[in-house]
């Protein structure tokens, strides 16, 4: 095989597949059903044309039976006159309409056979569209349904191949939350110990220490305070004459 025809070969198989791709059996499906109506058609129609030379050949004969049977009571009334050469003349012309009859009975059999046949095709024709409408519809309802599970399929396969992209992400996602989480408490907790200076505070920490130092000074005014004032009601107490 030359490359020509290699070539030519592989775009053909190419080709047939991207319109085996882009065919949808339904609608080829319908285009051969109305193909098949339309040539059942043409079959019915033969059977009417062939029905109509039948009865033409039929009408002919019965007006040359008529004529034929005109010429013999003419060729009696000759006789009655005794006009015997008129008499041959009529019976003359009924034996050629005779013959005419007949030629005419071969046709009309033949043309009977003919509409016997066609009709019979256009039933057995009428009989098979009819099967392949059914068989058609049937096709495609279930090629409907298999395309249906195979969007469903791939909207599934899609899904899944993308669920561990998915749970990668969310693991993600989690581990970011928990370190922020972590980072905001460590924050709060080196806030709370004093390490970090509190920004949201209007004090500084050398401030925060002479506060603290004021107050335990205030603390030990207090407690001095109350030391002396207990001290000086016990003196109170032991003087002479205190209960009296």
């Amino acid at each position: 095989m030359g490359v020509g025809k290699r070539l030519a070969t592989i775009f053909k198989a190419k080709s047939n597949a991207a319109l085996n791709k882009m065919e949808d059996p339904r609608q080829t499906l319908d285009l051969s059903y109305e193909q098949q109506l339309e040539n059942l058609t043409k079959v019915r129609r033969a059977v009417a044309d062939v029905a109509t030379a039948r009865k033409r050949v039929e009408i002919q004969a019965e007006q040359l039976k008529s004529q034929g049977d005109k010429l013999a009571e003419q060729a009696k009334a000759a006789l009655s006159q005794n006009n015997e050469p008129l008499a041959r003349e009529a019976l003359t012309r009924r034996e050629a309409i005779a013959a005419q009859l007949q030629d005419l009975d071969t046709q009309h059999a033949t043309i009977v056979e003919q509409e016997d046949k066609l009709t019979e095709t256009a039933q057995k024709l009428q009989t098979e569209v009819e099967a392949f409408r059914t068989k058609k519809e049937t096709i495609k309802a279930t090629y409907t349904a298999a395309e249906a599970s195979a969007h469903v399929s791939e909207a599934v396969s899609g899904i899944s191949a993308s669920m561990g992209d998915a749970g990668a992400a969310l693991q993600r996602a989690q581990d970011k939350v928990a370190e922020m989480q972590a980072r905001s408490g460590a924050l709060d907790e080196l806030l709370a110990s004093g390490a970090l200076t509190d920004l949201t505070s209007s004090r500084d920490d050398i401030q925060a220490q002479l506060d603290q130092a004021s107050s335990t000074s205030n603390v030990d005014a207090q407690l001095a305070a109350m030391k002396a004032q207990l001290g000086s009601s016990d003196t109170e107490s032991l003087a002479p004459g205190a209960d009296q």
